[in-house]
């Protein structure tokens, strides 16, 4: 598999771009495409549909292709592959039954391949990511890949600019915001691993939800999910001149800390504030009952720590991978500033391979320990071989 990126901030600039990788010995028949919603999307999807390109794309909170940070721009990655090798699905979702509409993607993907790999997207600002991993799960069900027994996804959130309006996942024919996009790969012919880490830390003592609805929490402790944050963390919501549900973007760097029965932690970020109940509505499930704690934005530790964590999964030093793929939360961008440049930079170092990327809304995939989660705050990096 070849696989070569490139980048853009205008339809002309990628036309030139694409006319200039074209050769007799590289066919693009996919394009994993990450763009702003200031670019024609449109646009480009015609000028991919011209030359016979699958796409699988997603609007960003920024972009980043081979160690370079871009706003308001299209970054590309094209795959010279066999389309037998993968297949692309587009489901919409409706936020009150997210679970059931994902549940159809992980029945879907049973059926093309053994050994199934999946990589999506999902658009909208209101979809419970935590609904969209377990459908996939649950759909697939039992037994789980011949090749080792675990069910391999990764992905991310698309984003609007920080606009939190209208996210997009698109594909040749298909683009909607409540929407969810899988690329299913055939996993005996291309190698796909991951890892979703994060480096973010709590502080303060394990406190308890008390009142939650999937990803809305209500109470925390028994006392107003709201003001428990604001008096802990010390922000404050505007609530004079907002009424009802209101972006709550500072809470990218006050996000909540979800302790799993299993031991490990996943990040929730508290997306928008309700500021006449006093709620919390989170990007994923906060079950009723769960230990909690408040993170802080991280410091530059973190970075050593998700740049150690990916190096783990590469299991030979020699072994490169064709592509990485990148899907980093946008809080990392806001809280390490021009220094995400080098979390980027070392991640794609571990597997020397053309890069794209975009900073996203929440991400999808596997934990240190190996469960499929959805997380928020992480970096989720995805390297893909031709076996």
């Amino acid at each position: 598999m070849k696989a070569k990126s490139i980048k853009g901030k205008s339809v002309e600039d990628i036309k030139v771009a694409l006319e200039h990788i074209a050769t007799d010995e590289f066919k693009p028949t996919l394009a994993v495409v990450f763009l702003s919603v200031q670019q024609d999307r449109e646009a480009i999807s015609r000028l991919l549909d011209e030359k016979d390109i699958q796409i699988f794309g997603a609007t960003t909170a920024g972009e980043f292709i081979d160690g370079d940070i871009e706003e308001g721009s299209t970054v590309m990655l094209l795959f010279d592959l066999n389309p037998d090798y993968f297949k692309l699905e587009f489901i919409e979702v409706n936020p009150q039954t997210a679970f059931k509409d994902a549940k159809k993607l992980g029945v879907i993907g049973k059926k093309p391949f053994q050994n199934p790999a999946f990589i999506v997207a999902t658009g909208g600002v209101f979809i419970d990511g935590d609904q969209i991993m377990e459908g996939i799960i649950q759909g697939f069900g039992e037994p789980l890949t011949p090749t080792n027994g675990e069910l391999t996804i990764f992905g991310g959130m698309a984003g609007d600019d920080l606009i939190a309006e209208k996210p997009l996942v698109f594909t040749n024919e298909k683009c909607h915001d409540n929407a969810l996009l899988a690329m299913i790969i055939d996993g005996d012919k291309i190698d796909v691993r991951g890892i979703a880490t994060c480096g973010w830390n709590a502080i303060g003592t394990a406190k308890t939800v008390t009142k939650s609805e999937g990803n809305i929490v209500y109470t925390i402790d028994d006392k107003p999910a709201l003001d428990m944050l604001m008096k802990y963390l010390g922000v404050e919501v505007e609530q004079e001149q907002n009424k009802g549900i209101v972006a709550f973007l500072n809470s990218w760097y006050y996000p909540l800390q979800l302790e799993r029965d299993n031991g490990d932690t996943v990040i929730r970020a508290t997306r928008f504030a309700n500021s006449e109940n006093r709620s919390l509505i989170c990007t994923g499930s906060v079950p009723q009952g769960s230990k909690i704690k408040f993170a802080m934005p991280p410091d530059f530790d973190a970075i050593e720590t998700v740049v150690s964590e990916c190096a783990s999964i590469k299991d030979d030093e020699e072994k490169q991978a064709d592509a990485l793929i990148m899907f980093s939360c946008v809080s990392r961008h806001l809280s390490f500033g021009a220094s995400i440049k080098e979390e980027i930079d070392q991640v794609q170092n571990i597997w020397n391979a053309p890069m794209a990327g975009f900073f996203t809304y929440g991400e999808y995939g596997k934990s240190k320990i190996g469960d499929n989660e959805f997380h928020n705050n992480a970096c989720c990096v995805v390297a893909l071989r031709e076996k």
